[in-house]
C-alpha cells in the first residue's frame, strides 16, 4: 500500500460504490453467521409466548426447537433478512462515511486539540451514526416486521410473501412502522455507542490506520458487545411491538394515545404493558442470547466491511 493516502479514510478517489459494495457483503454474512442466535433471543424476548413456546434459557430454547421443529426452524425468515440487510448495510456504511466525512470526525477539524479533540471526535462520530442510523432503520424495519413474526413459536405464515399479505390486509401498511420510533429510540443510543466503541478501540489497536484484520475483529467485537447489552431494553420493546397481535395491553395503549388502536403502541406504553407482566426482569429479556450474537456478529461485520474496503480500494487505485 503506498504513502499517498491513510486507509482508514479511502483516497480522495474513492466513491460510494466502494462503502455500499463492502456494506452490503458485510451484512448479509453477519446476518446469515448468527441468525440462529437472532431466532432465539427473539423467542427468549417475547411476552406473551403461545403455549409450548417458553424457554428457561438460550440453550433450551435452541434445543427445545431443533428438537420439536427441526434445525430449519432456527434459519425461519432468514430469507427476508438477506434480501433486505444488503442495500441496508449498503446505506448503512455509505451514509456513516459519508457523514463522517462532511462533519470532519476524521480528527482534521482545526477547532479543538488534546483532550477536547477526543471528545469533538467522539460527538462527531456519534453524529454520524444518528444519520446512518436513520437511513437503515427507514429501509429494515418492515424487513424486521416481517422476520419476527416468522420467527416465533407457531407462527401463522406460511412464507414471507404470506406473511407481508396478511399484515397488510388485517393491520395495513402502518404495522411494518409500528415499531419505528422504537427502532430508532434503540438504535440511535446502539450506533452511537457501538461507532463510537469501535472507532476509539481501533485507533488504540491500530494508531497508524493500516488494514489490521486483528485490530478490526477485536474493535467490533468490543463495539458488538458493548451496544447490545446496553439497549437490551429497548430492543424488548421493539420485539413486543413488532411481534403482538391482539392483546391485553390494547385498550390502554389506545387510552393513553388517544386513538382507537387495537396495539400497543410506542415505546413507553410497551414498557409499562413489561413492567406489568414481568417487573424489571422483562426489560432484560434475551439479552445473554443478544450479547452473543452481537459480539461475533460485528466482528464479522466489521472485518468483512474493512476487507472489502481495503481490497476495493488497491483495485480503483490499479
Amino acid at each position: 500500500m503506498g504513502d499517498e493516502y491513510d486507509y482508514e479514510s479511502l483516497p480522495p478517489t474513492a466513491g460510494p460504490a466502494i462503502h455500499m459494495f463492502a456494506g452490503a457483503a458485510a451484512g448479509m454474512l453477519e446476518h446469515t453467521a448468527m441468525y440462529p442466535f437472532d431466532v432465539v433471543k427473539t423467542r427468549l424476548q417475547k411476552i406473551n409466548p403461545s403455549p409450548g413456546g417458553t424457554y428457561n434459557g438460550m440453550a433450551h430454547c435452541m434445543k427445545t426447537m431443533v428438537h420439536q421443529e427441526g434445525p430449519s426452524s432456527l434459519f425461519r425468515g432468514i430469507n427476508v433478512v438477506l434480501a433486505g440487510a444488503g442495500p441496508a448495510h449498503a446505506l448503512y456504511f455509505s451514509v456513516y462515511e459519508r457523514a463522517k466525512l462532511i462533519l470532519k470526525a476524521d480528527g482534521s477539524t482545526p477547532f479543538a486539540t488534546g483532550e477536547q479533540l477526543t471528545l469533538l471526535l467522539s460527538f462527531l462520530i456519534a453524529s454520524a451514526a444518528v444519520c446512518a442510523a436513520f437511513a437503515h432503520d427507514a429501509f429494515m424495519n418492515p424487513v424486521e416486521v416481517v422476520k419476527q413474526r416468522l420467527q416465533m413459536f407457531n407462527s401463522p405464515y406460511t412464507s414471507v410473501i404470506n406473511c407481508v399479505r396478511t399484515v397488510l390486509v388485517k393491520e395495513g401498511f402502518s404495522a411494518f412502522y409500528r415499531s419505528f420510533s422504537t427502532q430508532l429510540l434503540m438504535n440511535i443510543p446502539f450506533q452511537c455507542s457501538y461507532l463510537v466503541t469501535y472507532e476509539t478501540a481501533r485507533k488504540f489497536f491500530n494508531p497508524n490506520g493500516e488494514y489490521n484484520p486483528r485490530a478490526h475483529l477485536i474493535s467490533g467485537a468490543m463495539a458488538g458487545a458493548t451496544a447490545a447489552a446496553l439497549t437490551t431494553p429497548m430492543d424488548v420493546a421493539k420485539t413486543y411491538l413488532n411481534t403482538q397481535e391482539l392483546c391485553r395491553g390494547a385498550y390502554a395503549s389506545a387510552e393513553l394515545t388517544h386513538t382507537s388502536s387495537r396495539y400497543v403502541m410506542g415505546i413507553v406504553v410497551a414498557w409499562k404493558e413489561i413492567y406489568t407482566q414481568l417487573g424489571y426482569v422483562g426489560f432484560f429479556k434475551g439479552i445473554s442470547a443478544r450479547v452473543i450474537a452481537s459480539t461475533p456478529a460485528a466482528a464479522i461485520s466489521w472485518s468483512v466491511y474493512e476487507f472489502f474496503k481495503h481490497t476495493l480500494s488497491l483495485v480503483q487505485q490499479t
